[in-house]
């Protein structure tokens, strides 16, 4: 099992590897999310993400069936003390308005807190920018949550690096609780995070935990042709192979040649060798497929081999 990695200056660290909790409720019953949390914490996983937004996209649904989920699971299986739970406030309209009104804010996070049925929320993140609210009112109102015991650490998602780094400046100015943790979208086919987030996220210590890092199952090698592009996932299929994706593949098939390593577990190594990246995150709906993921925190890329991968993918453009 690799070391843990520290989440920037939160006092918090992990394992380089977050479990994504979308899918449950969703395409992972209540059994099966179950199994899923039992075995990537019996793996020695330590880190779920969730948001309250999940899955208010599927028909009957209206948000929180992950967190009802992982709440349930959390009492029955007696794990809170072994695991850190992440969820986020910004999309899912309810009490206190919408967006990251801190009203909004602070209705959600006793939502959350209630559906999770926790005390704290150890990584609680705005799930993405909302510019009509002014960032010091934003802090503020997590800033009482961290005061109140009811949040531990702060992440950002979805933010620009000149809203990130005015909510970092802001926060230190006037002494409010700071963005520790970034959460982009960041893979081998998308790389637009490197140009300017990076660095940033370098500079002024903050954590990068970047979710779709397996290119919604693109990285996996299911999609190879677009007559395999098909399903749920199948217009983001499309649009990785018109992106050179089939070259990523083709490099990464000669990385799995070498190491013995499957593609799910190249594609998150290669994430986790990458400057600011602490863990990146990825669902599973089988305790095998937790298993191929937890299986990428033994997998150790050459120097060489991670050149090549990120040549085959450009710069992400």
């Amino acid at each position: 099992m690799s070391e843990a990695r520290r989440l920037g200056p939160s006092g918090l660290s992990i394992p380089p590897l977050v479990l994504g909790g979308n899918v449950f409720g969703w395409t992972a019953d209540r059994e099966t999310s179950f199994a899923v949390l039992d075995a990537f914490v019996d793996g020695g996983g330590r880190m779920i993400d969730t948001a309250d937004v999940y899955s208010a996209w599927v028909d009957g649904h209206s948000g929180g069936e992950s967190e009802t989920i992982i709440g349930e699971w959390l009492r029955v299986s007696g794990k809170r003390d072994h695991v850190l739970i992440a969820t986020k406030v910004g999309m899912l309209p309810g009490e206190g308005g919408d967006g990251l009104a801190p009203e909004r804010i602070a209705a959600a996070c006793e939502a959350s807190l209630k559906r999770l049925g926790v005390e704290r929320i150890d990584l609680y993140y705005a799930h993405r920018d909302h510019d009509a609210v002014p960032q010091h009112d934003m802090l503020a109102a997590f800033d009482d949550l961290a005061h109140a015991g009811k949040i531990a650490t702060l992440g950002l998602s979805n933010f620009s690096a000149t809203r990130l780094t005015s909510a970092i400046d802001v926060a230190e100015r006037d002494g409010l609780i700071r963005p520790s943790v970034l959460q982009p979208e960041y893979n081998l086919i998308s790389r637009a995070f490197e140009r300017e987030l990076q660095p940033l996220c370098v500079a002024r210590d903050v954590a990068v935990l970047p979710y779709y890092g397996l290119a919604s199952g693109f990285l996996t090698g299911k999609y190879r042709s677009p007559e395999d592009a098909t399903g749920a996932r199948g217009g983001k299929a499309r649009a990785a192979l018109e992106a050179g994706g089939l070259e990523v593949l083709a490099v990464m098939d000669e990385v799995a040649e070498e190491t013995g390593a499957t593609l799910a577990q190249i594609a998150l190594a290669w994430l986790m060798a990458q400057p600011a990246v602490v863990a990146p995150i990825a669902s599973a709906t089988s305790v095998a497929q937790v298993g191929d993921l937890l299986g990428s925190l033994q997998v150790e890329l050459t120097r060489s081999q991670i050149e090549r991968l990120s040549a085959a993918s450009g710069d992400g453009a």
